[in-house]
Parts: C-alpha cells; sequence; structure tokens
C-alpha cells in the first residue's frame, strides 16, 4: 500500500499540519503551505497549486476559527463587515491568479517570504495590549476597507494574510494579539471559501493531494489553537520564523540558482 502512495503526499502532508500549527497560532501558515506546494510540485501550474492550498487551509481555517470563538471574546461587528467585503474581494482576486505565468508567481512569493520575516523579527510584542475601541461608522468603514484589500490580496496570492489582518485589527480596533488571532480567522475562513467557489469549478484542485492536506491541516490548527490558548505564542513564533528562513533558502535556489 505504501508503494501507492505518491512521495510528494507524505511531504505536503507534513507540511499541512506545520501550516496548520503556525497559521492558528500566530498566522502565515500560507507561508509556509504555499512554497511547500511550489517546491514539491513544480511541475504544475499556480493556479492549480493555489487551488490546493486554499482548499487544505479551508479547512484548518475553519477549525481555528471554531476553537477561538468559544474561548476568546473579540467584537463580531467589525469583523463580519470585514468578512462580507473580504469574501466579494477574494473572488476577484482568485480570478485573476488563472490570468499569471508561474514564472512570474514564484518570485512574488520569494519576495513576500523575505518581507513577512523580517516583519516578525521586527515586531516581537506585537498585540501584548488589549485596549478595545468603540465601533462607531468610520471603524466599521475601516472594516470594510481592510476585507476589500485583504480579500482581493488573498483570493490573488494568500501568503501571510492571517497575519496582515492581525496587524489591521491591533492597528486599528486596538485587539491584543490573542483576540486579533481570533478575529483574523473569521476573516480568513470567508476568503478562503469565496477563492474555493472560483477554483473548484474550474478544476483547480489537485484532490489526491488537497484530501490528505486538508485533514492534516486540521489536526495542525487544533494543536496551534491549543498551544495559542495555553500562551505558547512565543515558541511559535520560533518555528514560524525558522521555517520561514529554510524556505526562503529553498525557494531562493528555486527561483535564481535551479
Amino acid at each position: 500500500m505504501l508503494e501507492l502512495v505518491p512521495p510528494e503526499l507524505l511531504w505536503l502532508v507534513a507540511i499541512a499540519f506545520i501550516a496548520g500549527l503556525v497559521d492558528a497560532a500566530v498566522g502565515g501558515g500560507g507561508l509556509v503551505q504555499l512554497p511547500g506546494l511550489f517546491t514539491v510540485l513544480p511541475q504544475h501550474t499556480p493556479a492549480m497549486l493555489f487551488g490546493t492550498n486554499k482548499f487544505s487551509s479551508m479547512f484548518g481555517t475553519g477549525a481555528a476559527a471554531w476553537r477561538y470563538a468559544r474561548n476568546v471574546r473579540f467584537p463580531w461587528r467589525p469583523v463580519l463587515f470585514a468578512a462580507g467585503t473580504a469574501f466579494v474581494f477574494s473572488f476577484a482576486g482568485a480570478t485573476a491568479v488563472s490570468l499569471l505565468p508561474k514564472d512570474a508567481v514564484r518570485p512574488l512569493v520569494l519576495v513576500l517570504l523575505v518581507a513577512m520575516l523580517g516583519y516578525t523579527l521586527w515586531k516581537k510584542d506585537f498585540g501584548a495590549l488589549h485596549r478595545p475601541r468603540e465601533i462607531g461608522r468610520k471603524e466599521l468603514g475601516t472594516a470594510l476597507a481592510i476585507g476589500a484589500v485583504i480579500g482581493f490580496y488573498d483570493g490573488f496570492f494568500g501568503p501571510g494574510t492571517g497575519s496582515f489582518l492581525i496587524f489591521l485589527f491591533v492597528r486599528f480596533f486596538g485587539l491584543d494579539f490573542l483576540r486579533a488571532s481570533a478575529a483574523s480567522k473569521v476573516v480568513n475562513l470567508a476568503t478562503n471559501v469565496a477563492a474555493i467557489s472560483f477554483f473548484v469549478p474550474t478544476g483547480n484542485i489537485l484532490w489526491l493531494f488537497a484530501l490528505p492536506m486538508a485533514a492534516a491541516n486540521i489536526i495542525g490548527s487544533v494543536v496551534g489553537t491549543r498551544l495559542a490558548l495555553r500562551g505558547g505564542t512565543p515558541f511559535i513564533r520560533k518555528l514560524f520564523v525558522g521555517l520561514v528562513v529554510v524556505l526562503i533558502a529553498r525557494m531562493g535556489w528555486d527561483t535564481f540558482g535551479g
């Protein structure tokens, strides 16, 4: 039976577990999973790899959102406003993915990896204090704008969406890191569902890899959420940095030296 399992599947299942764990705890799971797909399955088109990534990560994000909603309180109104526009604009972003050649996408993934690594190292104490703001029309308008911009980005590119959402919820709504992470999962789930509504009908999902990766992503998400709720975020951040460094080296070699 093991001989019938593609060797790439074992690597991708491990990557999906780690991505789910990292994403649930600190965001940025796409920085692990998407480059992993590009590295392990370089023969496939970007749209196919993006679709496979979205399908599997959607289940991990959903599991994390459910667990956070049961254990963490955060302001639902701006979160749902952001989720609404994110859903619409994520579909538009997913449509744009199919228009890009693979050679144009790979360097973009590498640039994003480097940028997010620098951001993570710089913002070591990001979201330490919880100072929620009153939610009025201005804040709801901000939530709509955040959903539109991040939604399109997530549908079009994806990696780092959770980290961007955490930053924006802290910056504009005064949430601490844990609550911002919980809120980001709700918006991220909306963008993933929207993107999947494009990728599934167009046949841009590798089901042989996507289904086992989805299961691994859920398991990793449950572990990551539990670690975050128990105060294990510093450990996950270190793991995140180490993995991104490795992926930068691998993606850099594939892009410029491979």
